[in-house]
Parts: structure tokens; C-alpha cells; sequence
């Protein structure tokens, strides 16, 4: 498992991130995104309205590199910072043949996999402070 319990627990409990490709001119490109974590193949999947036919996804499919990090503040008690940032690589699945009926409405089942290489994670618990030499940081 590449993801630890407490960034599993903690994406689990977001619901926006964002997403960096690179344009096929090499220019970068960032993009909010809804996303789940996929317990199955220890990835993220990105999903959205007409992905498919997006910017980010037209990037990935020429350019697997990328950055997605999810992140927030919590102001209670004290003022905390919570990060998990993914490196890696991903692949653009274009759309099933048969749409999903479950599907919302513009969503078109197009996903963008993004299976880490490296993984930064902190503030997720009392103990991991990135101020305190507390990130976690790894190679995956």
C-alpha cells in the first residue's frame, strides 16, 4: 500500500484538489478536480464534467507527468495546515462504450489515473508539524 491510514483517512474526507499537467507546449497547467482514492489499485481517479474532452486530459495523454494535491486549514484549535501532494504519472481512460445510467448528468466516465511516485504528506496528524521536521516524505 503506497498511501498510509491517515492520508487514506483524509482524502476520503476531501472533496477538491487540483491537478497539474503540462500542455504539449510545455507550459503548466492547473485544474481543480473532484477525485476518489481507488483502494483497488492504490491510485487516485479523477472524474468530471466533459472529461474526456478537457484540456487536462488531452495534456495527459501527452504528457504522463503530474502533481495533484489536496490540502486545507484547520483553524481549531490552533491554525494547522493539512497537505497530501502526489507525483507521478497518469493515464487519460477515455469513457466506457456503454455510459454509466448512474453517471451525473455531464459526466461522462472519462478518468484520469494518477499512480504515484512520490507522495508528501503532513498536518494530518498531532504529530506530523511540517514546522517540526514532521512532513512525511516518500518515494513510492
Amino acid at each position: 500500500m503506497k498511501f498510509t491510514d491517515a492520508e487514506i483517512a483524509y482524502l476520503a474526507s476531501q472533496r477538491l484538489g487540483r491537478l497539474a499537467t503540462i500542455q504539449p507546449g510545455g507550459a503548466l497547467q492547473n485544474s481543480p478536480v473532484g477525485f476518489r482514492y481507488n483502494p483497488d489499485l492504490d491510485t487516485i481517479d479523477i472524474t468530471g464534467h466533459g472529461m474526456a474532452t478537457s484540456q487536462k486530459f488531452r495534456n495527459v495523454g501527452t504528457d504522463a507527468r503530474v502533481a495533484f494535491v489536496v490540502d486545507d486549514v484547520l483553524t481549531e484549535p490552533s491554525w494547522r495546515v493539512r497537505c497530501v501532494e502526489i507525483r507521478g504519472t497518469a493515464e487519460a481512460l477515455p469513457p466506457p462504450d456503454v455510459p454509466d445510467p448512474t453517471q451525473r448528468r455531464g459526466v461522462d466516465g472519462a478518468i484520469i489515473r494518477v499512480h504515484p511516485t512520490r507522495i508528501i504528506s503532513f498536518g494530518l496528524t498531532d504529530s506530523d508539524d511540517p514546522f517540526r521536521g514532521g512532513a512525511n516524505k516518500r518515494d513510492v
